[in-house]
């Protein structure tokens, strides 16, 4: 018997030389196993690399696997069992001979290893999930630290995601197997920890609590689904654990009283704000041949299922006839109340910018691709949804006749979408943007972001530069408009 004495638990990269060189010994797979540990060598004892003659009477090893081996090994390396590196050898044996294995997804090794790298994907989900942060205050100022323990070794694997999720915060991750700590500049992993060096509490949690108390809807209380997708091996790292068990006793009761309690007034801002009934606009009807006209038209569009939950559709605002033509998304929130484009935050980094670019935004018409407002509701809040590929193509039909009206010579388009509508083709912002482009009808179009996005970007010094080539964009537009 082979033994592989493996130094890390995690090292798929020691594993594969080891098992290079088990492979080219014409080591079988039931001759070897691999362990981690201080103990022994890497091989009990050294041989020569013969040519391989058993298992498929091959007469070489060519030691070339699939691409898909190695990303589904890197996996299965994470796993906690301890026979998951003699699996993966047991797999690159036969790879050798049986070329196709892997998509042979009923084999018992195959499906053994997909199993297996399925719940370290798993694990690792959780993990994004579940950490919870406590702050502390060191020598540095405020430090956020958790404690967690992965249902298999997922924390390096996982930790670039926090860093890329809390880039400003300084942060420490505890687990049994290790740790990763981000200074707000690198990454850096260390030996395992125990869960007295993480705090206990912090002042944050019982506002967490409340909030997680406040948001539990006991008619919608499905206790093994939740159980399924937070399992309680997580509750002890859990601060909001600590009310399930009440929360679920008293679900009964309290769905009993949600039925009992009359209905809440509707809100009479959103009822001021819907538009009036319409007679439903023709599928086949000329457009219309002034603003006014497209304005009362597009509130009975029905041409796509958009109309159904918005407050009412919102044209473009702006001169009748502008040289300057301005397309965004769609309208957002406050947009839909209000009925106009561009009056939220992403209208106010749009006016500042402009501003500071020295175009006027009273000579422009600005307006959208798509006229009603794609959400999903979230509790009390409406969340912005991106238009479909065939909502943006129904909609051109609005966009086109407000072109044709206001004969713009020069159309700015925010974001991909909004490219989308003018030119009718799909477009990479990044690549295309800052590059005037003519159109069919003699007018020129550029390319620039969406204001919402200087508005996502969670880097300081990252968002001013983002904004910083924004308003270069649209001082580009004034000087094309000269």
């Amino acid at each position: 018997m082979r033994t592989v004495r493996l130094t890390s638990e995690t090292d798929f990269t020691a594993w594969r030389e080891a098992a290079r060189g088990l492979l080219r010994a014409g080591v079988e797979p039931q001759a070897a196993r691999f362990r981690v540990g201080e103990q022994g060598g890497l091989f009990d004892a050294p041989s020569p690399a013969p040519s391989v003659e058993s298992h498929g009477k091959r007469s070489e090893v060519f030691l070339t696997v699939p691409r898909t081996f190695l990303d589904l090994g890197a996996e299965v390396a994470l796993h906690r069992s301890e026979d998951r590196f003699d699996l993966l050898y047991r797999l690159l044996w036969r790879l050798q001979s049986e070329r196709d294995l892997l998509k042979v997804v009923s084999d018992r090794d195959v499906a053994d290893a997909m199993e297996r790298a399925k719940n370290v994907s798993r694990a690792s989900h959780k993990m994004k999930a579940f950490v919870r942060f406590r702050q502390v205050e060191d020598d540095a100022g405020e430090r956020w630290i958790a404690w967690f323990e992965p249902a298999h070794r997922v924390l390096e694997k996982t930790a670039p995601f926090f860093q890329r999720r809390f880039t400003t915060m300084r942060w420490t991750i505890l687990t049994p197997d290790g740790t990763a700590d981000w200074n707000g500049e690198t990454l850096a992993f260390g030996p395992p920890a125990t869960r007295d060096m993480a705090p206990q509490e912090d002042e944050i949690e019982e506002f967490w609590k409340t909030y997680f108390a406040s948001t539990f809807n006991p008619a919608r209380l499905k206790t093994k689904t939740m159980q399924g997708e937070m399992p309680k091996r997580y509750w002890a790292n859990l601060p909001e654990a600590s009310l399930i068990p009440e929360l679920v006793a008293q679900a009964e009761v309290r769905e009993s009283e949600m039925v009992a309690t009359p209905a809440t007034p509707a809100n009479p801002k959103l009822v001021r704000a819907v538009a009036p009934v319409v007679e439903r606009a023709a599928q086949d009807a000329p457009p219309p041949a002034s603003l006014e006209a497209l304005e009362r038209a597009v509130q009975g569009c029905r041409r796509c299922p958009l109309w159904r939950d918005a407050t009412q559709g919102v044209c473009g605002r702006g001169p009748a006839r502008a040289d300057l033509m301005i397309v965004g998304e769609q309208p957002g929130d406050q947009e839909d109340l209000a009925g106009e484009p561009f009056v939220g935050p992403a209208g106010q980094v749009l006016n500042a910018a402009m501003a500071e670019a020295e175009v006027d935004r009273t000579d422009a018409f600005v307006t959208n691709a798509v006229k009603h407002f794609k959400h999903e509701p979230r509790g009390k809040r409406r969340i912005h949804q991106t238009p479909t590929t065939g909502e943006v193509q129904v909609c051109r039909w609005w966009l086109d006749a407000e072109r044709a009206i206001v004969k713009p010579r020069l159309i700015v388009t925010l974001g991909a979408t909004a490219a989308y509508g003018v030119l009718g083709r799909k477009v990479a912002v990044t690549k295309e943007r800052g590059r005037p482009i003519a159109l069919e009808d003699g007018s020129t179009a550029l390319l620039t972001v969406h204001p919402s996005y200087l508005l996502r970007i969670p880097d300081k010094a990252a968002a001013a530069a983002e904004r910083a080539r924004f308003v270069e964009d649209l001082r580009m537009a004034g000087a094309l408009m000269a």
